[in-house]
């Protein structure tokens, strides 16, 4: 794969999932497909639990994929890196919106910021991009006026990013489920069907 090929089709995928669900090694796999691919991890190595989980990552990615940490202004780092990389994997928007929460003690203008801010990242990015999140709609409200900040923050930022997204996948028990396809990935399905079914109308006349 030529590094201009993807640029001409630059793609934008976000991969949504709950814990252990499987959404990072999915991202990875469709980056794998990539020539030149930089993973940005947003992550920071606050205790020695962090530290062992950032390492193994780290050993488990390919040796040949670059890798910066942002834990803060990713979209200025999505803007720079784009322009070397064939492909961007941020993982993951969680602990990001986790990183900006954090910072500024409270929700405000600011904080919304950020969701413009990487969502116009992603958009102008040279490269293709796949973003990884977790879904938090789905469990019980928070019981803290912090952790329902932080919800209502990156439920707004998964909303923003799906929103410019060509496709956006679920992950279910490592299984991904399509909730956004492009309009490439629906015509090859189309066309799968129609090939189906042409094969199996010729069978039945035979």
């Amino acid at each position: 794969m030529s590094p201009g090929t993807e640029r001409r089709t630059k793609s934008i995928t976000l991969v949504l999932g709950g814990a252990r669900s499987g959404k990072s090694g999915y991202a990875q796999k469709i980056a794998s497909r990539f020539e030149r691919v930089t993973f940005i991890a947003t992550g920071q190595a606050r205790d020695g639990e962090m530290r062992r989980k950032i390492a193994q990552h780290r050993r488990d990615r390919p040796a040949s994929w670059r890798t910066v940490e942002a834990p803060v202004n990713l979209h200025k780092t999505i803007c720079s890196e784009s322009k070397k990389a064939d492909v961007v994997l941020v993982d993951c928007l969680t602990l990001y919106v986790a990183n900006v929460v954090g910072a500024k003690k409270r929700l405000n203008s600011e904080s919304n910021a950020h969701i413009e801010d990487v969502c116009n990242a992603i958009r102008a990015s040279e490269a293709s991009v796949i973003v990884v999140s977790n879904e938090v709609g789905s469990g019980i409200v928070p019981p803290y006026r912090s952790g329902r900040m932080y919800r209502d923050l990156l439920g707004q930022m998964n909303q923003g990013v799906a929103q410019i997204a060509d496709t956006v996948v679920l992950m279910v028990a490592g299984l991904p489920v399509a909730v956004k396809e492009s309009k490439m990935t629906q015509h090859a399905g189309d066309a799968n069907v129609r090939g189906s079914a042409r094969r199996n109308d010729e069978r039945g006349r035979r």
